[in-house]
């Protein structure tokens, strides 16, 4: 008899990763935003204000790559790019007010949209969903 497997996380996870961010470009183009900006936004929002190399380390990006984003979200007023006092070489990070709400009213639909596909689970199941989901990004 032969073996019961399980798919591979990766092809469990990938067809709901395409299906979430087909239903968030929408959302952040309304808002102005591109996935990197909504990602530099949402860093920045939750945690203390960063450098742009701190900043990268913390997204897992290149920060040669996340300049351009930096570059749109600074001119578009949604973050401050200062140098740091102790260092001039160094750009301190922070988030403006107009950023902030960008980055929160995106938030709120993306989230809602994700309120939606979860409602197919029972209560119990999708709070277990959401703890595991939580515990492995956070590992």
């Amino acid at each position: 008899m032969a073996e019961r497997t399980r798919p591979d996380l990766a092809a469990m996870l990938g067809g709901l990763m395409r299906r979430l961010m087909a239903a968030e470009a929408p959302v952040l183009a309304e808002h102005g935003l591109s996935m990197w900006g909504y990602v530099v936004l949402s860093a920045l929002d939750d945690g203390p204000v960063r450098t742009q190399a701190a900043l990268a380390r913390a997204i897992g990006a290149d920060k040669t790559r996340i300049i351009g984003t930096l570059d749109e979200l600074q001119e578009a007023g949604l973050i401050s790019r200062d140098p740091d006092p102790a260092d001039r070489r160094v750009r301190v990070l922070a988030i403006t007010d107009e950023g902030r709400a960008r980055r929160r009213g995106a938030q709120k639909q993306i989230q809602a949209h994700e309120d939606e596909l979860l409602a197919g689970l029972p209560a119990t199941d999708r709070a277990a969903f959401l703890r595991a989901a939580q515990a492995l990004a956070e590992s």
